[in-house]
């Protein structure tokens, strides 16, 4: 698919109307869209540290806690009540392959921030998920907007296998950074390291600099 296409013309050829085009965040990291050493792919492949975790409508909730003014709690329709966008946005995988031109649908980071009132002093993030899995970042690499709490993909609920009922999306790092089965975020005043990174993969995960590994 060209790279200089509109929204408008990618939306007739998806069916999917989007808000927001971020797939030219690349140029503050390098000067070419698909990061040295990916491949791109038109497929979507499922990977996770131990397999889809089963979750409950009418029990699943997600909850933000750490360095905040409020501690907060949704259940699942509180939560895709929240101000959401559809983004197109590129994926990429440490193992060498990326999608491009995905179509998330989800709350932007900053709107958690603002809601919980994250005190100064945080400068780190965890974020937790159903299997046990976590994964960091620094605080100002996820106050973005292109970060999403995200519920939906190209059009439709986000499939359990690739995260649902909500997964994060990172299109700026490795995708491993962004989570998924997502059931929090806590916000740190200390850095700590996720599952991988204590693993022997990247802090900081950056795909044009290929930073997969410590």
């Amino acid at each position: 698919m060209s790279t200089d296409q509109t929204d408008t013309e990618r939306a007739s050829e998806t069916g999917v109307t989007v808000d927001e085009d971020v797939t030219d965040l690349y140029t503050e990291y390098g000067e070419d869209r698909l990061p040295p050493g990916q491949r791109e792919t038109d497929r979507f492949p499922v990977l996770s540290k131990s397999g889809t975790p089963s979750w409950d409508r009418e029990e699943w909730t997600f909850e933000v806690w750490g360095a905040v003014e409020e501690t907060l709690t949704f259940d699942y329709d509180a939560f895709r009540e929240l101000p959401a966008v559809t983004q197109r946005q590129d994926f990429h995988c440490v193992t060498g392959w990326s999608k491009l031109d995905c179509a998330f649908t989800g709350v932007p980071f900053p709107e958690i921030v603002e809601r919980a009132g994250v005190h100064h002093d945080a400068v780190h993030v965890m974020f937790h998920a159903l299997d046990g899995y976590t994964t960091n970042l620094p605080l100002e690499a996820c106050d973005r907007e292109e970060v999403l709490f995200a519920w939906g993909y190209d059009g439709e609920r986000l499939p359990t296998d690739h995260g649902g009922p909500l997964r994060v999306v990172t299109p700026h790092k490795y995708a491993y950074k962004g989570a998924k089965w997502v059931t929090g975020v806590e916000f740190l005043t200390e850095p700590e390291r996720g599952y991988w990174e204590k693993r022997g993969y990247s802090n900081t995960a950056n795909p044009w600099a290929e930073e997969r590994y410590s």
